[in-house]
C-alpha cells in the first residue's frame, strides 16, 4: 500500500475512533436537535450559505465514515431548510463521495437504482460496495439522485412535521402522524416499484400475447420434466409436454434405475464373494449376465407405466411425441 493510502486509512480510523471516545454521537440525536431548535433556525436565518456549508461538511463526513446518525441528519436537513431546499440540499450532498465509487457491471445502473430506492439497503454500506466495481462517477451520481429522491423526500417531509411541533399534544397531530405513515409505507411502495421494473426488464423484448393456449410447456420427459407437469397438472394448469424419445428419459431407459438395478445385482454378488466376513462359512452363486440384464430391464417395465403417456394424459397433461424449442 502507498504511502499516500497509508494515511488516509490513518486518518479515517482515528476520525472514527475520536468520534466514539468524544462522544460526538450525542450530537446527532433527535433530541439535542430538538433542544438546539431555536438557536439552529436563528443561525441559519443569518447565515444560509455558511449553515449550508456546515451542514455539507458535516454530512459528508458522517456518511462517508458510515457514522450512526445519517438518518437524523436527513431529518434535520428537512427542519431547518424546509421542503423543497431541504430535498435540493440533502440530494444533492448526500452522494458526495460518488466520486470514490468506480462502477458496476452489466446492469449496474438499474441494479444501484433499485439499492437506491428500497430503504432497505443502507447508503453507505452501497458506496463502499459500488467502490469495488466499475460504474462511472456520473452514471453513479446521476442514478443515486434519481433513486434516492423519493426516500430523501419523505424523510425531509417528516423532518419539516418534527420542526413543528410545539406540544406533547402535535405529537398527534394529523400531520406529523401523515408523515411517519409515509416512512412505513414508504418501503413496500418502493419493494412494488423494484419488483415491477424486474418484470418489465425481464420481459423487454417479447410480446405479451392476447391469450395464452397454455400455462406452461415442459420440454423433455425425464425426470425434471415429469415431475414438472405433474405438478403443474396437480393445480389445474394447461401443460403440454414435449419429448422426442422415451417417457423417463434417461434416468428410466439409461440411467438412474438400469444403473442402480446393476449395482444392486453386482453388490449381492460381492456379499457372497465375502461369505466369511458376515459368518457363512459356505456360499456360492452361479449366474448368468443375460439373466441379470434381464432383471434390470424387468424393472424398468414395472416402472414404465408410471412415467407413461397414458398416465400424464389421464393427469390432464397435453403430451406431444416430437422436438420443441422454445
Amino acid at each position: 500500500m502507498s504511502k499516500s493510502k497509508l494515511i488516509i486509512v490513518a486518518a479515517v480510523v482515528l476520525a472514527i475512533t475520536g468520534f466514539f471516545i468524544l462522544d460526538l454521537g450525542q450530537y446527532l440525536t433527535l433530541d439535542y436537535f430538538k433542544s438546539q431548535q431555536a438557536a439552529i433556525d436563528r443561525y441559519v436565518g443569518e447565515h444560509p450559505l455558511l449553515s449550508v456549508g456546515i451542514y455539507f461538511v458535516i454530512y459528508v463526513v458522517v456518511t462517508a465514515l458510515s457514522l450512526p446518525g445519517a438518518a437524523i441528519m436527513t431529518l434535520v436537513g428537512g427542519a431547518i431548510f424546509g421542503l423543497l431546499w431541504g430535498t435540493i440540499v440533502v440530494s444533492r450532498f448526500q452522494d458526495a463521495m460518488a466520486s470514490i465509487n468506480a462502477g458496476i457491471r452489466r446492469d449496474g445502473p438499474l441494479y444501484l437504482f433499485m439499492l437506491r430506492l428500497v430503504p432497505a439497503f443502507p447508503f453507505f454500506v452501497i458506496n463502499l460496495v459500488m467502490a469495488l466495481t466499475s460504474l462511472r462517477t456520473l452514471t453513479f451520481f446521476v442514478v443515486s439522485q434519481i433513486g434516492m429522491l423519493p426516500g430523501t423526500i419523505v424523510y425531509v417531509n417528516a423532518g419539516t412535521q418534527i420542526a413543528q411541533i410545539k406540544t406533547a399534544s402535535g405529537i398527534l397531530s394529523p400531520e406529523l402522524l401523515g408523515a411517519f405513515v409515509l416512512l412505513g409505507v414508504f418501503p413496500l411502495i418502493a419493494r412494488r416499484i423494484v419488483d415491477w421494473i424486474k418484470n418489465r426488464r425481464a420481459l423487454k423484448g417479447w410480446t405479451k400475447p392476447s391469450s395464452f393456449d397454455r400455462n406452461l410447456v415442459v420440454i423433455g420427459g425425464g425426470s425434471g420434466g415429469l415431475v414438472c407437469a405433474y405438478i403443474a397438472a396437480a393445480v389445474k394448469a394447461k401443460v403440454t409436454l414435449v419429448e422426442k424419445n422415451k417417457m423417463g428419459g434417461d434416468c428410466l431407459n439409461t440411467g438412474c434405475v438400469p444403473s442402480k438395478s446393476l449395482i444392486r445385482s453386482a453388490k449381492f454378488l460381492h456379499h457372497i464373494e465375502r461369505h466369511r466376513d458376515y459368518g457363512v462359512r459356505s456360499a456360492a452363486a452361479d449366474f448368468d449376465f443375460a439373466d441379470i440384464m434381464e432383471r434390470v430391464r424387468g424393472i424398468v417395465r414395472q416402472i414404465e407405466p408410471h412415467d407413461s403417456v397414458e398416465r400424464f394424459e389421464q393427469l390432464g397433461v397435453d403430451v406431444r411425441q416430437g422436438r420443441a424449442r422454445i
